[in-house]
Order: C-alpha cells, then structure tokens, then sequence
C-alpha cells in the first residue's frame, strides 16, 4: 500500500493505474475520503470500494475549514498509523494523507460554495461548514480523479450538498451512499464516540431511538410531519444531558422541509450529548 503526501503524487497514482490495464480492461478507481479516526463504518466504505474498483485510495485529512472556532478540530482523534493498518486490512491500495499546507497553499482564496443546501440542517449551526466540505471534496476529486467515491449515509446532509457540486460542476465521479453501520447499542458509528463518558454515551442511544420510533410511526401510516419530528422530541427530552440541534423530515436531494412524510423522506437528526455533536438519520420507506 502507498503512502501519498501531495496532490501531485496522488494524481500520477491514479493516472498510472487507470492506464496500467489497457483498454479493454475495466480499471475504475474509488475514492474513500475520510478524516481518519478510522473505524467498522469507514471499513464498510473500504470494502464496498473494493468490491466495486479495481483501485482503491482512501483519504486522510482533518479539514480545518469545515470546524467553527470553537469546535474540535485540534482534539479531533488522530490514529495514523492504525488507519493505515485497517486500510490495508480492507484492500486499499493507497493512502492520500496530504498535509493542511498542501490542501490549502499559502495565500490560497478559492472555496466552493453550494448556495441554498448550505445553511440548512447542519449548514445552520455550523456556518461555513459545508463550504468546507464541498471545497476539500473537490480538492480530492482533483488529486485523485475517482470513478466513484463512497460516503456513509450517516452524513446524509454531507451526501445531498456533494450530489448537487458533481451535478452542478459536470464532475466526472459518482457518489456512492453507503448504509450506516451501528454499535451494537444501536449508536451510530462515529470517531466523536470517543469522547462520550459512560454516562453521556447512555443517553446518545437516544438519537437511535428517535431514529427507529419515527421509522415505526412513519410504517404505521403517519404523515404529518410535525407530528414525526415532535415525537422525535419527546424522546430527547427525557434525556438531561441531550440538547437537540434539530431534528427534521427533510426533501434529501434539497434539504427542504417537506409537506408530507412519504417514502424516500430523510428524517435527520443531530444533538449536543454533553459537549459532543452526534448525528443520526433514516430514509423513510
């Protein structure tokens, strides 16, 4: 497995293996990009890369233009040497870890910017959050030119705002929506569950439990939205150390608010369980 440190690097990687198996044989090239911390969800991306391209990079950078001021980017967990242990365990063929400097050059002042989706769920409480998603996404599709790129469907906000930049851009990659993978508790795999206590990681299982009541009422036959996301509430509210940031049935492809809760409706969720942001979801139907 190759390490590679420049978006140089990265490019004559994947221009080397898309040409090294001649025209008539099929040489799609997958993209994992991650922030590192990597666990069983990120090691599901891997293996449904694999099993789909016959090259796979996974991505390793901790993107400070998409953390607030005040938010975690220098706690974020940074375990490099055990990512690229899993990495390689899951059949990936390279690791693209660039440095801060060599993603954002000195002087550097241009972002991508996704007008519309941007400020709605988690584009709300984190401004400029999703800009730098889209931006260090491009910047990735750039170094390593991906047939198809793989995303959990735990960042299903994430995954609506890239779907529309590839759309919108003409960019030549598919977004590839991977199922989330669960503790056995039922709490969305993340690498913020470190950080929880014994207590606080109790009473996250409630966004797993808003998460399967709404499935069960919207099964039943309920459409009313506000009713759903109340539903949702009450859950949380029994819960001291949970403070909700929202919790919303959503259009996924433009993060709207919907009218009606039909098949295809993402119910998202994301909650404060102490000082740790968690996120959770489902798509209805």
């Amino acid at each position: 497995m190759e390490i590679l440190r420049t978006v140089a690097d990265c490019l004559r990687w994947s221009r080397s293996r898309r040409s090294s198996g001649g025209e008539e044989t099929s040489q799609l090239i997958g993209l994992v990009p991650t922030m590192g911390a990597l666990h069983a969800g990120h090691a599901s991306l891997i293996r449904a890369a694999r099993a789909r391209c016959a090259h796979v990079a996974v991505s390793i950078f901790v993107n400070p233009t998409q953390f607030g001021p005040n938010e975690d980017y220098a706690r974020y967990p940074r375990s490099f040497d055990a990512d690229c242990a899993l990495a390689q365990g899951e059949g990936a063929d390279a690791i693209f870890a660039p440095s801060v400097e060599e993603m954002y050059p000195p002087g550097a002042a241009t972002f991508v910017e996704v007008e519309g989706l941007d400020s709605r769920l988690d584009g709300a409480s984190r401004p400029g959050h999703f800009r730098g998603v889209a931006t260090v996404v491009a910047k990735l599709f750039i170094a390593a030119q991906p047939d198809l790129a793989f995303f959990g469907q735990k960042d299903a906000a994430q995954v609506s705002i890239l779907r529309r930049m590839v759309a919108d851009l003409r960019l030549p990659t598919e977004i590839i929506v991977c199922p989330i993978i669960r503790e056995p508790d039922g709490l969305a795999l993340s690498s913020r569950n470190v950080y929880l206590s014994a207590d606080e990681r109790r009473q996250a299982r409630a966004l797993s439990r808003a998460v399967r009541w709404i499935e069960a009422m919207a099964a039943k036959g309920e459409r009313n939205p506000a009713v759903l996301a109340e539903a949702a509430r009450q859950i949380f509210a029994a819960e001291p150390l949970v403070r909700v940031d929202y919790a919303e049935l959503v259009d996924w492809a433009t993060l709207e608010p919907v009218e009606s809760a039909a098949p295809g409706t993402l119910f998202a969720v994301a909650a404060w369980v102490g000082t740790t942001r968690l996120i959770d979801n489902t798509i209805l139907g």
